[in-house]
């Protein structure tokens, strides 16, 4: 079972760190805030947790997706959350125990080479929430590719953006996608569920 390691650590300490490097690193976080409760239950709602036992989080930040997917995970699963912001790993290293859980110093771009480094074949699920509209187009197109390649035939790839940027970038890689959208979130957010 997932647990934060120092009981002191609150919300307001995350949306501190989060804001913070907001505004140090704008184009990597894409948000001032974490992602709302509402739209974290929406993504999350289209996992089938009996058969997610490799899953794979681009951008984990503080941790607001990370956590209730190890509350959902089955116990013999496995999160691989790639984080590019050294700060934000030391975090979740440090606050978030689960022995299910792989922090990754890197990038989404180099989500195949981690998958091998942590002896997983392919991944049953990977959830999105890096900024696609922010990355250069080259990047943006590898990870995507990856993905799909990552995935296992029944895998889904989730998305969640602020705008539909990235629509046509799922869509030359994915052979399905379907759209979603939370009102409640700040900003507003489009939800992607992708498969091969």
């Amino acid at each position: 079972m997932a647990r934060f390691e120092d009981k002191s650590v609150s919300v307001s300490s995350q949306l501190s760190l989060f804001a913070r490097n907001f505004f140090r690193y704008p184009a990597m976080l894409g948000s001032i805030i974490p992602s709302s409760p509402f739209l974290v239950n929406d993504v999350l709602s289209q996992v089938n947790w009996e058969r997610a036992k490799v899953m794979v989080e681009y951008g984990p930040g503080v941790g607001t997706i990370t956590q209730e997917i190890l509350k959902r995970m089955r116990p013999d699963g496995v999160l691989a959350a790639i984080e590019l912001n050294p700060e934000f790993v030391s975090f979740l290293r440090e606050k978030i125990v689960d022995q299910r859980l792989r922090v990754v110093h890197g990038s989404a771009s180099d989500a195949k080479r981690v998958l091998a480094d942590l002896n997983l074949v392919r991944a049953d699920y990977i959830i999105s929430g890096i900024p696609y509209s922010l990355i250069p187009d080259p990047t943006r197109q590898e990870i995507l590719q990856q993905a799909r390649e990552m995935l296992s035939p029944d895998g889904t790839l989730l998305v969640y953006q602020f705008t539909d940027a990235v629509l046509p970038y799922l869509r030359s890689s994915f052979g399905s996608v379907q759209q979603g959208f939370q009102w409640l979130n700040i900003l507003p957010a489009r939800i992607f569920h992708c498969t091969p």
